[in-house]
């Protein structure tokens, strides 16, 4: 969920900027657009790490009204480019893509792309990480991408809720309220860029909490602020008892102070997460 004011995305070819070397990854900037699954165009960015230190590429994904080219988003993946090489893209109904968003559910075909576009390039390694509605989309396309050409080899959940249709806070029932009356879609649109599907979920979509039992052996990270307006504490306490009942384990950390999303964290705490997701 992100509240920055839309910043200027151009769709620029320059691929005369970026070289692949015979072994390995491209170098520098590719800006490109990907076709989904089910054929919506996802517009997607590959920036090259900034020191040549690591194969490993990690794709960002946003809260709901970010695109790849909001200014926290940014601000994530230049931190992250100093660990890394690091894809970024915008959702279907954001920024530049096409569709509308369905709201963590078929957005798990958007990732898969993004994914397989980051294998494509010549990465072994990609990782994920996502934020809000993103968290969750990490952890479900972690759950049911496993073993597939668009898995993931680490996931990091920021500020994700556990469970669909939570409305237990006041950030949350505005959520809904843009989210399913006509005229909260009409100022997501206008107001937050945000195109939104009209189509309720059917059948309702694997949850986040559902979908924890099935990522192991996948590392897993879920980061939760202690003033997050969103989502309270016992989100990432459920995300993270699901992944023990499971016999699995999830590492949790819980940052003080810290509020909700890409817009809350600061650099230290995307500085840790670069380390931890590039970690072996």
């Amino acid at each position: 969920m992100s509240s920055e004011a839309e910043g200027r995305f151009h769709m620029v070819d320059v691929s005369s900027l970026t070289s692949r070397t015979p072994s390995g990854p491209p170098r520098g900037v590719l800006r490109t657009g990907l076709r989904t699954e089910d054929g919506v165009r996802i517009e997607a960015v590959y920036e090259a790490a900034t020191p040549s230190v690591t194969d490993t590429a990690v794709v960002v994904a946003h809260g709901f009204t970010g695109s790849a080219g909001r200014p926290a988003v940014r601000r994530a993946v230049q931190a992250f480019r100093a660990h890394a090489n690091v894809v970024s893209f915008s959702f279907r109904g954001h920024g530049g893509s096409g569709g509308r968003t369905t709201v963590g559910d078929r957005e798990v075909l958007d990732l898969s792309a993004a994914v397989r576009w980051a294998r494509g390039l010549g990465h072994a390694r990609v990782v994920t990480v996502g934020f809000s509605m993103g968290g969750s989309v990490v952890l479900r396309h972690a759950a049911l991408e496993r073993g597939t050409g668009a898995r993931t080899d680490a996931v990091a959940a920021v500020s994700a809720p556990a469970r669909w249709f939570y409305r237990g806070t006041p950030s949350m029932r505005r959520v809904h309220w843009v989210v399913t009356r006509p005229v909260g879609r009409l100022v997501g649109r206008y107001g937050l860029h945000t195109r939104i599907d009209t189509k309720e979920w059917d059948p309702v979509p694997l949850s986040p909490v559902e979908a924890v039992p099935l990522i192991a052996p996948t590392p897993l990270l879920v980061v939760h602020g202690d003033r997050d307006p969103y989502f309270p504490l016992d989100h990432p306490d459920s995300l993270v008892a699901a992944a023990a009942a499971s016999g699995g384990t999830a590492e949790m950390w819980l940052e003080r102070g810290m509020g909700h999303a890409e817009n809350a964290a600061d650099d230290e705490l995307l500085d840790r997460l670069g380390a931890w997701l590039v970690r072996p």
